[in-house]
């Protein structure tokens, strides 16, 4: 329930931060860390940044909002909320290479809060409340806004690395959302199946149109611009934002978005036979090599062998048992979540699970959460070829196949990059074989822009391929969309030439 008295201000002092181990063992596609909260310094007018952006925090208020705390910040990139505590690195760590810059020079005005909700697994700031947000903005705006649901089942900070800095050194006001339920057993909250997930897309709904308020308040005139962007479930968040709510924005870039179809395919019909296999496969003998023609055949590709290990270990046996817990918990009847790399051929062992013959409530569940590829808004998605936590074939090339059925192919651009995986902290332990996608998103967020503002088509659609002899750094700093080899894959044509389609009129009031 909602506590009846106000919250403690944000702590001034950090706790102890969690092991890189830890945090990359939980991360990706659905694994949060371990909950500690954020350290965070509250901060009155006048402190950190001098008065120009404290000078209206007293007139700002979050719309909706249950309660809210606004700091007035030197420096609203992790250069400087880190040491400030207004963001927690565990929610973060994992997720980008170690090597990755960190911009500076963003002052501005930070709002820390969150939304009504009666789940309490976001421990963030000791407030133990979900629907948790963060909206900075910077005292030199460019009259943007970028939105971002944060990946796996991680908390509000989550994209501070990996988008926030960088958005924000560009002059965008950044807000973010913990999707109003986080943590491994985000499967209890909702009243029925598939209502944890459904509510991730209506809290990234509720604070767009909380923050493009709350951005007209600050700058007196609303966002020119409102993008929505993230990777992994915050991928699957723009994805259907833009299929259900396109008024609200004027475009987005998906990071490897999470594919959920009631018919398929989806995550719980291509981990388990990679559950079942990869122990086969592992041992070795004259069982490896059906095994794995096994894998292979559930799209995890050949040539990405040497990820196997790490997500069998970290991954695929928690993402299958938590997911269906969340949509199918009559599989394993009491027990919750299944058993933990059960043997194949144990009563209700996830691996298996065969989505396929579970009863029709099953597949009725996922499609609350279903995507149809009828984006109203352009949208750039880009998935590394090497991911094996969602395999592209069974992901993003299925996507973009959904996109041009349903005749929106001209809002459409779709990259397929050589060598990228789902986590960028993998490129560390594999720089000759890995491609950090975060420079790729960046050209994609960059080709956006350029669409958006002079009706400049990107490059068509293709794989970029992975420059053979580029040195880690390089392949850190960049990534052009124009970099390929004669070819195309086949299931990623390009779209037809032409400037997009005029922004209709805003249809939704803002609260």
């Amino acid at each position: 329930m909602p506590p009846t008295v106000p919250p403690r201000p944000l702590p001034r002092r950090g706790r102890p931060s969690r092991s890189l181990r830890s945090a990359l063992a939980l991360a990706g596609l659905l694994v949060t860390l371990a909950v500690v909260p954020a350290a965070a310094e509250s901060s009155g007018a006048g402190r950190g940044g001098g008065a120009g952006h404290c000078a209206f925090a007293a007139q700002l208020k979050v719309p909706g909002a249950e309660y809210q705390e606004k700091s007035c910040l030197a420096e609203l990139t992790t250069a400087g909320t880190v040491s400030s505590g207004h963001t927690d690195p565990a929610d973060w760590a994992g997720l980008t290479p170690a090597e990755l810059a960190t911009p500076r020079g963003v002052p501005g005005l930070q709002i820390d809060g969150y939304f009504p909700d009666t789940s309490a697994t976001n421990t963030n700031h000791g407030w133990k409340h979900d629907a948790q947000f963060v909206i900075r903005l910077p005292d030199r705006w460019n009259g943007g806004l970028v939105v971002a649901g944060t990946p796996g089942v991680r908390e509000q900070y989550a994209n501070d690395r990996a988008i926030g800095d960088w958005v924000l050194s560009k002059g965008y006001a950044f807000a973010s959302t913990d999707k109003g339920n986080t943590g491994p057993a985000f499967y209890r909250d909702g009243k029925a199946p598939g209502d944890a997930i459904a509510e991730w897309n209506d809290r990234v709904t509720q604070l767009t149109r909380a923050a493009r308020a709350v951005v007209t308040q600050r700058y007196h005139r609303p966002p020119a611009r409102t993008l929505a962007t993230g990777m992994s479930n915050g991928g699957y968040l723009v994805r259907w934002q833009l299929e259900n709510h396109p008024e609200l924005y004027d475009g987005g870039v998906d990071w490897e978005g999470t594919l959920w179809r009631a018919n398929g395919p989806n995550l719980l019909d291509f981990l388990p036979p990679a559950l079942r296999a990869y122990p086969r496969y592992a041992a070795g003998g004259e069982g490896a090599a059906a095994a794995h023609r096994q894998l292979v055949a559930a799209g995890f590709p050949a040539g990405s062998e040497f990820l196997w290990p790490y997500h069998h270990q970290v991954y695929w046996d928690l993402t299958q048992r938590i997911y269906r817990e969340e949509l199918d918990p009559g599989y394993d009847g009491a027990t919750e979540a299944g058993i933990p790399f059960c043997t194949p051929g144990t009563p209700a062992c996830d691996a298996d699970y065969a989505y396929a013959t579970r009863p029709r409530e099953v597949r009725a569940a996922v499609a609350k959460i279903a995507l149809t590829g009828r984006i109203g808004r352009p949208l750039i998605t880009l998935h590394g070829t090497l991911d094996v936590q969602l395999p592209i074939s069974r992901d993003s090339d299925v996507y973009a196949k959904m996109v041009r059925s349903a005749g929106r192919g001209e809002l459409f651009r779709y990259y397929r990059v050589e060598g990228g995986t789902h986590v960028d902290s993998l490129f560390d332990a594999f720089p000759e074989k890995l491609r950090p996608l975060v420079p790729c998103h960046r050209s994609a967020f960059t080709s956006m822009e350029t669409w958006l503002d002079r009706g400049t088509q990107p490059p068509p659609s293709r794989t970029v391929p992975r420059p053979p002899a580029a040195e880690p750094a390089a392949l850190i700093a960049r990534c052009s969309l124009t970099e390929w080899e004669n070819r195309q894959t086949p299931s990623v044509p390009g779209t037809p030439e032409g400037r997009i389609p005029q922004r209709q009129a805003e249809k939704a009031e803002l609260p």
